[in-house]
């Protein structure tokens, strides 16, 4: 029997409802009684899990435009169809690992974000393992506005982002320049990898400790693989987001394994702005399409 087992829910938004490794459930959970009834175009409805974000996080459309249509499986593969884009997906699982091959196709030049938006049951004592100094972009707020650092610190604050801790009333996020990182909660350890040849990857924390939303918070803790290099694909610059080639299609590779983190990698070396504005480039309209070819 394999050690890593993966539920998903294909009329459901293709959401991951089930994440089973090194003996525990990793998903955390919400009641939220407007998810089984989104449609196009609603605000996001948090059930947690695993959501497939595609072709942006936060913008427009609300942690994209997967999440609120029915896919379709036809054998091993799961596959939604949106306005612009079809993605794909395969998971397999071999022993203490498992992986989620993906396939994007649409029309060469277009341009997405794509984010494992995974939210994990994690106690306060739990570890999220990246190389110390990995370029990070923090984000304080739910916005478009970053500012950078080096991982695990938080700009003007004491708390590392690789600790969480009892809740305190923030919620930030970051974007890290690595293509791995791991969790590890007591015993257990998973690590995650995510590999695109051509294409930018990063890693993605969400750290809600009971700061959002404003009006009736919940504590919520993200850490997802991701496409790109920015939260809402309007303030993407140039090399922020996937791009398709004349090829037609993107794909991808998901690895996940409930192992010990291995030696790091050393992430391919940016050039970081000082700064960002939130403002996306001239010729970039808010769905992704651009009059070049990548």
């Amino acid at each position: 029997m394999p050690t890593i087992r993966i539920e998903t829910d294909p009329a459901g938004g293709g959401r991951w409802t089930s994440l089973r490794a090194a003996g525990r459930e990793w998903l955390w959970h919400r009641d939220e009684p407007r998810r089984p009834g989104a449609i196009p175009g609603d605000a996001f409805a948090d059930a947690g899990g695993l959501e497939e974000c595609v072709p942006t996080v936060r913008g427009t459309p609300d942690h994209g435009d997967a999440w609120t249509r029915p896919w379709q499986r036809a054998g091993g593969t799961e596959s939604v169809d949106c306005p612009d884009f079809r993605l794909s997906r395969r998971i397999r699982s071999d022993g203490d690992r498992a992986v989620a091959d993906y396939r994007l196709t649409a029309e060469p030049g277009y341009r997405f974000l794509w984010a494992a938006h995974a939210l994990f049951d994690l106690s306060e004592e739990a570890h999220i393992g990246i190389r110390d100094g990995t370029p990070t972009r923090f984000y304080p707020d739910s916005g478009a506005r970053w500012t950078p650092c080096s991982w695990p610190s938080q700009p003007g604050r004491t708390a590392g982002l690789d600790r969480l801790g009892p809740d305190d009333g923030t919620a930030v996020g970051a974007v890290v320049d690595t293509p791995q990182v791991y969790v590890r909660d007591g015993a257990a350890t998973l690590r995650m990898t995510v590999e695109a040849e051509g294409q930018p990857v990063s890693v993605a924390v969400w750290r809600n400790l009971g700061g959002f939303p404003e009006r009736e918070p919940y504590r919520s803790v993200g850490v997802e693989p991701m496409l790109g290099r920015v939260f809402d694909l309007a303030a993407a610059r140039d090399g922020d987001a996937a791009c398709v080639p004349r090829s037609g299609e993107v794909r991808w590779r998901l690895t996940l394994a409930a192992q010990p983190p291995e030696p790091w990698r050393q992430p391919a070396p940016q050039t970081e702005p000082e700064s960002e504005s939130g403002t996306a480039p001239e010729d970039t309209d808010r769905r992704g399409t651009h009059p070049w070819i990548c």
